[in-house]
Parts: C-alpha cells; structure tokens; sequence
C-alpha cells in the first residue's frame, strides 16, 4: 500500500491501513485540513468537487462531500467531471476552492485528491503545507447541526466546458468541419469517453471512432498516455481509414495524438504543434518545463517570441507564464495550458485548437508533424542507496559543466549546442532522474550515459 502527502494534494492505494494507503480515514482527515483551510483563507463556505470514472471514485467522493458539509460548506458537486471542467467551475460558480477526486494517469488502485484554490487554479507549495500542517496536527473542527453544510448536484458542466471550447476565438468550427475529419478516440473508459466524443461531434467531425469510452473506470491498458500503452489505437489507424486518433488520460488534462499511419504524433509534440497554432495569430512567449522539448523553443523564436523554462509541475508553471505573459505554455506530457481559457491543463482546448491548426494547415497529421524539429528525449534514472548526498552528487555535477549554461531553478539542467541534459532528485524516492534530449535518439542516449557515468563516478568517489 503505498500514501504520498504533498503540497499538491493526497494520493495512495485505496485500502489497507490508515496512513499507510488512501483510506476513509485519511480521506477524511485531509478533506477536513482543506475545508478549514479555506474557510480560513477565504471565508467563503462554497467548494466545487468532481471526479474521473476510476472504480473508486463514488465512495471516496461521498466520503469528501459528507466531511465538507460537516464542516459547514455548500458543496457544489459536478459529479463524473474532469480536471479543467472543475477548474473552470470554481471561479464561474464563485467558490472558495475545488476539490478534484483523480489519480490522473496512476493506475487503477490509485485514487487522490487535488487540490484548487479560489482561482480554479492548483494551491501553492506554501498554500499545500498549510494545509499538511493541519491534517497533520488535526487543526479544524466540525459545525453544530444546524450548521451542516447543503449539497447540490450539478450535471451539465461538461457541456458548459464544450460551449467553452466553442466560443475561444481561435477555434474554428467551421474550418474543421469543412476537412471531413475521421477520428478514433482511446478515452481509457474514464470520463473522456464521456466528454471527447461529443465535443468532437460539436466540433463538425464527420466519423468519431469509440475506443474505450464507456466510464466505467476498468482501464483496458495503463492509463498514461505514452506509446507503448496505446497500441490498440495504434493499429486501428494502421489500416487506413481514419485521420487522427486523439488519446485522453482518466482526467482529461493530457492530450496525446496519433498519425494516420499509426506512429505516434509525439506527446511532446501536442504543446509544440498548438503553441505554432497560437503564435501564429498572438504575437506573445512561451513556457514549458524544464524537462520538456527544445522544440517549443525553436517555435517560439521563430514566431518573433521569447522561451522561457520552469520548475517541473503545474503550479511551477503557470507561475511562470503570468510572469512572462505568455500566450501558451504547458508540459511535454500532452499539457496544454492557454491563458485566454484558463490556467490549467486542458485536453479539450487542445483538441479545438489542434484540429483548427490540423484544418487549416489543409494535409495530413504527419505532414504536420514533419513541419517541427526532429528532437529526442531519452529518460532515465539512477537507484540511490538512503545515505547518499544527491545535493551533493547534483552540485559536483554542476561544478563539472560549470563552462556550459545552467539552469539550476530545479535540480540541475545542461545546456549544450542543440542538446540538454537534465537531473533532479525525486521528492518521493532515493532516485534522480535524468533526462536527455538531442537530435537523434542515439545522441539523447550517449549524452544521458555519459551523465549517468559522471553520476556514478561522483558517488564512487564519495564512498571511498
């Protein structure tokens, strides 16, 4: 059983013992810090909670509604929901918070919650270890009986988010409509298959392909949507008859694309290809990760704008793009954050904005593809015995490259002519991760080793 408290949220294995995997206990106990934490912060006494179809999901949702009324609060529950739509709630319903019930792209047995503040955006580190303090310390305390807090369902916010898409300026309905699309959609049988679908058909799509679209949390492969886990799809497309295949994870805030061929479009590549869209018609900067494609970069540049690179996470992130006012910005793992939207990770605008950039661009999804520099990233990591110093291991590193750009905002990142190569710790495991990226998979992997050698040569080097 395995239960992960972060400044993010809570997430863990439904069952077992309390603090050791997500149980009632714990479910509650954490419900109960957050509530109190924005009825402190904000004073108001309104949170809007929703959830992916994973197996799980109803009981652990009861669980927080019950605890959130007991401490007073109007819960607005938008029922099977996903992450952007909750997001895009909590502001529009004028709520305090937003509570979403999804383990994302973990597999079944996971479960978690992530947490909004009033902005439907993701709380701050600072914001998370207020609320860990009070989970930890059980600093909140629950409201008499005619105090209890009322509970109101809501069922059409997925269509609102729909509309949403709809009405973004640069979404061009009648530009898709008029390419005749064919598409297969993989929606993991989470709430994507309950959304896609008909946000495809709204967009004018001529033939939706259903794969997996039945919300009854039983995902058919692991629900990460990476290539190795999508050759269902893959083989579908392989035979011809269809234009795309568009890949959601169990919450709907990654996009992954598929060729008609069957090849994968590139995960990396769904931000690269929809920033191309947005800077075409917004003149404006970027930001991705610090783990994600050069290739954003090499787009950005060539759209007369200026790249900039964040800490790795959402919040990290969206930070930075409202310091640079970027127009775009996201994740390499199918992230797509569009500021005229909101600021979150949303599959569904990149879908509209995707398949109006597809419409206009007038050829294949490969030819598009072929448009964007060839770059590969090779991903590794390396097993640390407890005892090691990884600060220690990533400021010799640094020391050794010190003639080469460093980025150093989150662990240790390398700049090289037209590669990079990036190390961090984890915040859960005696692992750093290295990620390396250049223009053939070959170089990626030389460049990833020959670091990995350095890494280990420092550890040897500390033993002796």
């Amino acid at each position: 059983m395995s239960l992960i408290k972060s400044i993010s949220g809570i997430r863990g294995t439904i069952g077992g013992k309390a603090g050791e995997g997500l149980t009632p206990i714990d479910v509650v106990k954490f419900t109960a810090a957050y509530g109190a934490w924005v009825l402190e912060k904000t004073g108001n006494s309104k949170i809007v909670i929703g959830r992916d179809a994973r197996l799980s999901g109803e009981m652990v949702s009861k669980l927080v509604s019950a605890t959130l009324q007991g401490l007073g609060i109007h819960v607005i529950d938008l029922g099977l929901s996903t992450t952007p739509t909750v997001e895009l709630a909590v502001p529009a319903e004028k709520a305090g918070g937003g509570i979403i019930l999804t383990a994302s792209h973990n597999p079944i047995q996971w479960n978690a919650l992530k947490l909004l503040n009033a902005k439907g955006e993701f709380i701050s580190d600072a914001e998370g270890k207020d609320i860990l303090e009070k989970a930890e310390t059980e600093d909140f305390s629950f409201a008499e009986v005619k105090k209890l807090g009322a509970y109101t369902p809501i069922d059409d916010y997925l269509d609102c988010h729909i509309q949403h898409v709809l009405d973004l300026e640069l979404v061009d309905v009648e530009a898709i409509k008029a390419r005749g699309f064919k598409v297969v959609v993989d929606a993991v049988n989470s709430t994507g298959g309950i959304v896609v679908p008909k946000l495809l058909k709204a967009l004018g799509v001529e033939v939706i392909e259903e794969m997996y679209c039945s919300p009854d949390g039983h995902f058919p492969h692991n629900p990460e949507p990476l290539p190795e886990n999508l050759r269902d799809i893959s083989q579908k497309l392989e035979k011809g008859n269809f234009d795309l295949g568009i890949v959601v994870d169990p919450d709907v805030d990654r996009l992954a694309l598929i060729n008609e061929d069957g090849s994968p479009f590139g995960e990396e590549y769904t931000l690269v290809a929809v920033a191309d869209y947005v800077l075409s018609h917004t003149k404006g900067n970027t930001v991705s990760n610090l783990s994600s494609t050069r290739a954003l970069r090499d787009v950005t540049e060539k759209r007369g704008g200026t790249y900039t690179a964040a800490a790795v996470g959402e919040v990290n992130v969206v930070s930075q793009m409202k310091a640079v006012d970027a127009v775009i910005g996201g994740e390499g793992n199918g992230g797509i954050i569009y500021p005229t939207s909101h600021y979150g990770r949303d599959a569904l605008v990149g879908i509209g904005l995707f398949l109006t950039h597809l419409a206009k661009f007038g050829k294949s999804i490969s030819r598009l593809r072929a448009t964007y520099p060839n770059y590969y990233i090779s991903k590794n990591k390396i097993e640390l015995t407890p005892e090691i110093n990884v600060d220690k291991i990533l400021s010799e590193i640094r020391e050794k490259y010190k003639k080469q750009p460093i980025n150093d905002i989150d662990g240790v990142k390398i700049e090289f002519e037209k590669e990079w190569v990036h190390l961090r710790k984890s915040n859960t495991e005696p692992i750093i991760r290295i990620y390396a990226e250049s223009d053939s998979e070959s170089k990626a992997e030389h460049l990833a080793k020959k670091i990995m050698q350095d890494i280990k040569e420092v550890v040897s080097a500390s033993l002796i």
